[in-house]
């Protein structure tokens, strides 16, 4: 074992070791005490009427696994019926159903932009989309966290330079460190302008905001140039990604997308379960409503602390800046029974190691109260 720990496997060995000088090592941990680290935003994830749903459709014989991909034998009644109904729901055209928002953001990156063309992500884009773009046949650029001049200089400096290809403007309408919004309207404007097509990752948004959870980007869905991934496993309690798209790229993706084309189908049970989950923000609009005061009760309760909060949404980032020290705090508050995680490089920025605070319905404003007074005590001392 030594023989082997020394030789094939050293590289690896030191690896670990120097992310744990860096109290960067990550480990799996069990989940306990009070939630303020899932992304069950709803409490959906326990939704009685989900479980009856999958129960139902259990005894009327669907099956648990699709047992292919969608292009064989897997393509389930209840996969189209949850993309014929995201499509309505959503406002799109139509809608594709894929087993995760990791998954759909490479797929969409790696298959719709083509040598040529130019991607412009924002900094703080999620790591699928970084990933999809390093992995497709485009040219991808940077851009400044939520600054739309930047984007509109960076198409017209390759423009000028002799860019002729489609542009694809990628940003997350609500971004999942910091809880911050992007500016939409603005870059609806500059993909009209720009003649380019825009990407949003509604992840953290779908369900939570816009008129019954239909997300940020409700009012420019159906559009010819927006393509938007709604993330199934956050606010909606179950797991997918349905991506909502006009009718060509759609089709084109099921005719050239090798994470659809090659994967098993998600189960079809997980679909009746996303299915039921809009069902719910549509009859029940009493958990957004929920939600909502609860996030405004956690902000107005930090600002009577005098703390500075870059959030007004349901993602709350307590920065702290040295990982041992965001590490500490975040052990300190699981000690006292609150499951709050600390976030490191590379996820955040190097020097902004933090506490993700997540606000759910599985919480309630005792709850946080409690959570906050803790977090008071645990830094008392600290400067902000």
């Amino acid at each position: 074992m030594n023989s082997i720990h020394s030789g094939k496997i050293a590289d690896y060995v030191a690896q670990l070791h120097a992310l744990k000088e860096d109290n960067r090592l990550r480990s799996l941990r069990p989940r306990t005490g009070v939630d303020f680290a899932s992304n069950d935003y709803l409490a959906l994830a326990s939704a009685p009427r989900i479980k009856n749903a999958i129960l139902a459709a259990l005894e009327a014989g669907t099956p648990i696994g699709a047992g292919g991909s969608r292009l064989l034998r897997g393509n389930c009644e209840e996969h189209e019926r949850l993309e014929a109904e995201a499509a309505r729901f959503f406002g799109a055209e139509t809608a594709l159903f894929f087993g995760g928002g990791y998954v759909a953001n490479f797929a969409v990156l790696t298959t719709l932009p083509q040598r040529g063309d130019l991607l412009v992500l924002d900094s703080l884009v999620h790591a699928s989309i970084h990933e999809g773009a390093r992995a497709g046949r485009a040219e991808f650029r940077i851009s400044p966290h939520n600054d739309p001049q930047s984007v509109e200089n960076t198409i017209g400096d390759w423009r000028a330079k002799g860019g002729i290809g489609r542009v694809w403007i990628v940003v997350e309408s609500l971004y999942s460190m910091d809880g911050d919004f992007a500016p939409l309207k603005d870059l609806v404007a500059i993909a009209d302008r720009c003649d380019a097509f825009l990407i949003v990752d509604e992840a953290h948004a779908t369900g939570v905001y816009g008129e019954q959870g239909r997300g940020l980007t409700a009012p420019y869905e159906g559009r010819e140039n927006l393509l938007v991934v709604h993330t199934c496993g956050k606010a909606l309690g179950a797991a997918g990604a349905l991506v909502t798209a006009s009718g060509v790229l759609r089709d084109f993706m099921v005719n050239r997308c090798r994470p659809f084309i090659f994967a098993t189908a998600p189960s079809p049970l997980t679909a009746v379960a996303v299915r039921e989950a809009l069902s719910i923000l549509q009859e029940e609009p009493e958990h957004q409503q929920r939600l909502a005061k609860l996030v405004a009760f956690t902000h107005r309760e930090i600002g009577v602390r005098g703390w500075r909060s870059p959030s007004d949404s349901q993602i709350v980032p307590y920065i702290v800046g040295d990982n041992a020290r965001a590490m500490w705090l975040a052990s300190a508050l699981q000690t006292r029974g609150f499951d709050i995680r600390g976030i490191r490089p590379p996820t955040v920025p190097a020097g902004t190691a933090r506490l993700r605070i997540s606000l759910t319905l599985n919480v309630g404003e005792d709850d946080v109260r409690a959570m906050l007074d803790a977090l008071t005590e645990e830094t008392r001392g600290w400067s902000r």
